[in-house]
């Protein structure tokens, strides 16, 4: 075979030829090392290792020189959004949900939401939860309020930012003390104006930080969006599993019928620092994985008990932004874990109907 050139293009050319299910979206060049960046469907390490393969092959045999070809693959997630949820410009909405209070549920959304700006997607929090939001202190922005901004000659609300994610919440508009003492309906109002007046541009994931339970905020949520799944989180102790449980069920209900992408366990064990090799299951083991055995449902990981997780959510900077941690690297495996089975769920079902309720007769 005839070796040619070098060119961007028939890099491109050449690795289309192949037929993968990935797409090119950047090619550098360095002295004798040439940098692809590609987005492929099938993110599991046997897929990013045959494709590879194969493009490496491709490539080594239609160049002279002896170029050295470095692959950086990243999930393609495929949007299956049609309008219905109102908010065209984001890909893929996933509700995180606990069903109880206390099991970690927001700390582990603001972890899975850096990871995946880490990895170059653009993400966003919605932090549903009108009655105690936690995501300012977790992104250390107490204190701050979003600004209006114009958009098509509508006053919207511009998200803040903190580490690569764009955020919503209630908590910017009350004082740390303020207790929140709203019926339903202004409550529901609220947040109809966090998703709707805001300015969130293009998404490629926003996560829905629902509060505990299974009352009005969730109902009002899978009324006004399409909510592409949800995750479920749980500690392994029994009554944590026994409300994780009802959650579960809400989503599995027949006019609601949301897919949930999988179960993630909270506070799993306690591995102290000076004894690395030893485990103390506080909360009860396997819980949570168990419960996603009962339900036939993927179990997308545990995350241990550190103090290091809470003091950084303390002081508003998410553990998973350390790099090369035990910490980042549980959070990475989690995220990616989602991915791919928000990517199966897209590719196999179609987008979640918008809830219709019934009111009955004389209700409003």
């Amino acid at each position: 075979m005839s070796k040619v050139l070098f060119s961007k293009e028939k890099i491109m050319s050449l690795i289309s030829d192949l037929n993968l299910s990935l797409d090119v979206v950047n090619i550098n060049k360095f002295d004798k090392e040439v940098t692809i960046d590609l987005l492929i469907e099938n993110f599991t390490h046997k897929s990013k290792s045959e494709a590879k393969n194969s493009i490496i092959k491709q490539l080594s045999s239609n160049f002279n020189s002896k170029l050295i070809y470095l692959l950086n693959f990243k999930p393609k997630v495929k949007n299956i959004n049609d309008g219905t949820n109102k908010l065209n410009n984001v890909k893929n909405i996933i509700a995180i949900s606990s069903a109880k209070g206390g099991v970690g549920k927001s700390t582990i959304t603001a972890n899975i939401a850096v990871t995946l700006s880490k990895m170059g997607f653009k993400v966003g929090i919605l932090d549903a939860d009108i009655y105690g939001p936690s995501m300012p202190i977790m992104f250390d922005l107490v204190g701050r309020k979003p600004l209006a901004v114009e958009v098509d000659g509508k006053s919207k609300m511009k998200p803040l930012e903190s580490y690569g994610v764009k955020i919503l919440s209630i908590g910017f508009f009350t004082s740390m003390d303020q207790a929140v003492i709203w019926r339903g309906p202004m409550a529901t109002k609220a947040l109809n104006q966090l998703i709707f007046d805001a300015d969130w541009k293009e998404l490629d994931f926003l996560l829905i930080d629902l509060p505990p339970g299974t009352g009005d905020i969730h109902l009002s949520i899978i009324q006004k969006l399409s909510v592409n799944g949800s995750i479920v989180i749980s500690t392994p102790q029994i009554v944590a599993l026994a409300d994780a449980r009802k959650g579960i069920s809400m989503y599995r209900q027949e006019n609601i019928n949301i897919p949930i992408l999988g179960l993630i366990e909270n506070m799993s064990y306690f591995n102290p620092s000076d004894e690395k090799e030893k485990k103390y299951y506080i909360f009860g083991k396997d819980g949570v994985k168990n419960l996603a055995d009962d339900f036939k449902l993927p179990f997308m990981g545990e995350v241990p008990i550190f103090q290091g997780l809470r003091e950084s959510g303390d002081i508003g900077r998410p553990g998973a932004l350390q790099e090369d941690s035990e910490l980042s690297r549980i959070f990475e495996n989690i995220t990616k874990n989602m991915i791919i089975n928000l990517t199966e769920r897209n590719n196999n079902l179609p987008p979640t109907e918008i809830l219709k309720i019934k009111t009955m007769a004389g209700c409003s």
